[in-house]
C-alpha cells in the first residue's frame, strides 16, 4: 500500500473520531440541560423517583419571577408561616399566594386537584400521589412529580385524664372501625369510647390514615365527624373518653390533651413526643416536644413524608414549584421545617 494511501486512511480514521467525540460531547451536554430524561420511574413510567440525597448543600438558581398560586395540604400551615415571609426577603419577585379551592375543604386532594386544573402552580401535599392523579396529568399532557421535604407523624390525641398506657395500630384500627367501643377493651377505665375524625374528604391526614391505618375499611358507624382539627381537640378536651388523630404538630404541643404512644406490638410502644413527658399543668411554658429521632428512624409506627407536587411542563410552573421545593431541601429551608414543628428530611 502506498503511503499515500496510508495517509488518508489515518486521515480518515482521525476525521471519524473527531465526529464521534463531538456527538459523545453533545450527547452529554444534552442530558446535563435536561436533566429530567434521565429521572427514575416506577412499571407503569408515570411516577417520577422521589429519592433524597442526603447531601444538604442544595443550591437554588434561576427563580422565576412573577405571582405564583399554590395551595393545597392543612397540614402545612405552620411551614407556609414559617416560609413565606423568609422567601420574600431573599427573593422579593417570587410573589407566593396561598389559594383555597372554590369549592369543598383545602387538603391535599383538592390541592392536587386544582394543579391538575391548572388553578395552581404547585401544591402541598401530605399524602403521596395517587395513580389516577399521575393518570389524568399524563392526560392533560404533563407530568407530576412529588418532591419529600420534610418527615411528619400522625398523633392520637386522648383527654388528659384517662389512664391507658397507649395503643397499637390494630387496636387503633378496630376503634375506628367500631370493633371496639370501650376503653376497657384496651386495659383502660370502663369508659365508652367517643372517636372524632375528620371526614375522607377533608384532606391527606385522613386519606392517609383510612388507607394505612384501617387498610381502606369504612369508618365504624360510632366515629363522630368534625369539621377541624381544632375543634376536635376541643371535644377530646372535655370528653374522658374522646381520641382524634392528627399531625404530630398539631398533637404533642398541646396543653388541653395528652398524645398517646403507639406501636406495631403491645411491648414495643412508642411515644410521638421526647420522654420524659412535660406535665399539662407545665404547659404553656414548658411544651413537649417532637420525638424527632423515632419519627426519622422510622420507631414511631405513623410517620409519612410531605411533599411539593410540581408539574413537569418545562414551562414557568415548574421552574417555580422547583424552586420553591429546592429551598426546602437548603440547609435554611430545614430550619425552618424544624422550626414549624417537623422534622428535617435531611
Amino acid at each position: 500500500m502506498s503511503s499515500q494511501n496510508k495517509t488518508n486512511e489515518i486521515g480518515v480514521l482521525l476525521l471519524t473520531l473527531g465526529i464521534t467525540l463531538g456527538l459523545v460531547s453533545a450527547l452529554f451536554w444534552w442530558l446535563a440541560k435536561n436533566p429530567n430524561v434521565i429521572d427514575g420511574f416506577t412499571n407503569n413510567q408515570s411516577r417520577p423517583a422521589t429519592q433524597v440525597s442526603n447531601d444538604s448543600s442544595t443550591q437554588v438558581t434561576d427563580v422565576p419571577s412573577g405571582l405564583f398560586s399554590y395551595g393545597g395540604s392543612t397540614t402545612w400551615a405552620p411551614i407556609r408561616k414559617e416560609v413565606d415571609s423568609e422567601l420574600q426577603k431573599l427573593w422579593p419577585k417570587f410573589q407566593l399566594r396561598y389559594t383555597d379551592p372554590t369549592t369543598g375543604a383545602p387538603g391535599s386532594g383538592t390541592g392536587i386537584k386544582m394543579l391538575l386544573n391548572n388553578q395552581l402552580v404547585f401544591s402541598q401535599s401530605s399524602r403521596a400521589i395517587k395513580d389516577e392523579e399521575y393518570q389524568k396529568a399524563q392526560q392533560r399532557g404533563f407530568a407530576l412529580k412529588e418532591i419529600p421535604v420534610a418527615i411528619d407523624g400522625i398523633a392520637v390525641a386522648v383527654h388528659p385524664d384517662l389512664k391507658i398506657t397507649g395503643l397499637t395500630l390494630a387496636q387503633l384500627k378496630d376503634i375506628y372501625t367500631g370493633k371496639i367501643t370501650n376503653w376497657e377493651q384496651v386495659n383502660g377505665p370502663n369508659l365508652p369510647i367517643t372517636a372524632y375524625s375528620r371526614r375522607l374528604e377533608d384532606g391527606g391526614t385522613i386519606e392517609f390514615f383510612h388507607e394505612n391505618i384501617l387498610e381502606k375499611e369504612k369508618f365504624g358507624d360510632n366515629v363522630k365527624f368534625i369539621p377541624t382539627t381544632t375543634l376536635a381537640l376541643r371535644e377530646v378536651a372535655k370528653d374522658t373518653g374522646g381520641i382524634y388523630y392528627a399531625s404530630a404538630p398539631e398533637v404533642v404541643g398541646q396543653c388541653t390533651v395528652k398524645p398517646l404512644p403507639l406501636g406495631r406490638k403491645s411491648e414495643q410502644l412508642i411515644p410521638p413526643y421526647q420522654e420524659p413527658f412535660v406535665s399539662l399543668q407545665s404547659c404553656p411554658s414548658q411544651r413537649n416536644q417532637l420525638n424527632t429521632t423515632a419519627f426519622q428512624t422510622g420507631d414511631y409506627p405513623i410517620t409519612r413524608r410531605l411533599f411539593v407536587v410540581v408539574k413537569q411542563n418545562g414551562q414557568i410552573d415548574q421552574q417555580a414549584g422547583e424552586s420553591y421545593a429546592n429551598f426546602l431541601l437548603t440547609e435554611q429551608g430545614q430550619k425552618l421545617i424544624t422550626q414549624a414543628g417537623f422534622v428535617r428530611i435531611r
